[in-house]
């Protein structure tokens, strides 16, 4: 009985039982296995979990960024747009202007510097909400795409194509998989041992008694199991194919994005922010500098994603970006953030993401049309959110609550009591 007990506390290096904090990455299990028998063992095949990652990576990029709009109390609406009038501006400068294409990703990131600049001016200093500067945005984006591009299909080159359709090289002898995707499974398996062992070390620096070695050597093996895993199936597709280029791009920005918010003072002043903006701002966080930063930051994400997308697809076209910004804020929703700001994590999002990616593949694997995808996507999405507030008002399990909970090395202690929330925030943004 205590051996359990230990394994309910300690699994994930939590203090409460480890449904409770992965909750949501139990129920991203639950669904690829569903869908892997239902399928009959296609969900997990190489090339689907290859085509799952390139056909979603632009949303899960999509879905860094809004995070952290959310988690500062805005929404954006403007984010497809943004992608798509990037998009056909990159194209048309590397097919009129014959630039090279490395030259035309820095010029579409600064395409999504500037509109994000503009964007959060009226948001941060001119005082107009969030949701309307950015519905204005939508509008205004995606009639210049179609104006830009008297809505044709403009094609890119080649070398841009790496980016969105490329995949890591075959290098080394031949041993039946991708040399390259093997040893970046291997990092991360490194990457993962070293982490728990420094962990325990500093809590016994800190005097802190660490969890019993076999739950730490349990944790390893589990994580170390599924690194492998995943590492073995992209390794093992067709020839010419292995981890995707995109998802390479995008473990870069989780790694880094969840660093900014968890180890630095900005990443922390947007938790205090949008958990109590007065307190934050009493405190010497500005206010306007943090929300003109979110605004931004999400236009050159967006300016991304949609560099990304136009790679993929070889051409920018006039539908391109239709529906992302809801894509994206169903991610964040699904991954745990608050509707009212203060409360999210990266890692959570990109879980909430894979849930609508594996979901939207596994129907269509079914053939299930695109009609009755998008009305389960919906009800899945309001059932979720809808049954986990409940559960929050009942005192009961959520999944939302423990997710926030689980991943709190991310964001700071959401607070217990209404005084402790008129401190909290400005706790937060001193000590960052």
């Amino acid at each position: 009985m205590s051996r359990l007990k230990d394994l309910q506390k300690n699994l994930f290096g939590g203090t409460t039982s480890n449904a409770r904090q992965f909750g949501m990455i139990f129920t991203l299990v639950a669904i690829v296995v569903l869908f892997q028998i239902w399928t009959d063992g296609l969900t997990l095949r190489s090339d689907n979990l290859i085509a799952l990652f390139q056909q979603n990576s632009y949303i899960l990029i999509l879905a860094i960024g809004m995070l952290m709009v959310i988690v500062a109390g805005h929404i954006d609406l403007s984010v497809g747009s943004v992608a798509a009038i990037t998009g056909i501006l990159v194209a048309k400068a590397m097919a009129e202007w014959s630039l090279p294409w490395p030259v035309a990703i820095l010029y579409g990131l600064a395409i999504g510097a500037i509109i994000g600049a503009w964007q959060g001016f009226w948001v941060a200093y001119i005082g107009v909400p969030a949701f309307i500067v950015t519905l204005a945005g939508m509008l205004l984006f995606r009639g210049g795409n179609q104006f830009i591009g008297d809505a044709n299909t403009i094609p890119v080159p080649e070398g841009f194509r790496v980016i969105g359709s490329g995949f890591l090289p075959e290098v080394g002898p031949s041993t039946g998989y991708n040399n390259l995707t093997l040893l970046l499974g291997l990092a991360a398996c490194v990457a993962v041992v070293w982490r728990e062992l420094k962990s325990r070390k500093t809590r016994r620096e800190m005097d802190a008694d660490p969890a019993p070695m076999w739950i730490s050597v349990l944790r390893m093996a589990v994580m170390v199991g599924v690194i492998v895993f995943a590492s073995l199936r992209f390794a093992s597709g067709r020839v010419g194919t292995s981890f995707p280029v995109s998802g390479i791009i995008l473990v870069a920005l989780v790694l880094a994005y969840s660093f900014y918010t968890r180890n630095t003072a900005g990443g922390r002043h947007i938790y205090a922010v949008g958990g109590n903006s007065r307190a934050a701002e009493l405190s010497g966080v500005k206010l306007k500098r943090v929300n003109f930063f979110v605004m931004m930051n999400m236009s050159v994400l967006a300016a991304l994603a949609g560099m990304i997308f136009v790679a993929r697809s070889a051409a920018s076209g006039p539908q391109d970006g239709n529906g992302w910004e809801l894509d994206a804020i169903a991610a964040v929703f699904i991954g745990g953030a608050a509707v009212a700001g203060g409360i999210g994590t990266i890692s959570g999002s990109i879980v909430g993401g894979l849930v609508m990616a594996v979901l939207n593949n596994g129907l269509q694997l079914k053939g299930v049309g695109s009609d009755q995808v998008q009305i389960i996507k919906g009800l899945v999405l309001l059932l979720a959110v809808a049954l986990d507030v409940y559960n929050k008002k009942q005192g009961r399990f959520s999944i939302i609550g423990s997710l926030t909970r689980s991943f709190r090395r991310d964001t700071p202690s959401t607070p217990s009591s209404p005084s402790e929330a008129e401190r909290e925030p400005a706790k937060t943004a001193v000590s960052g």
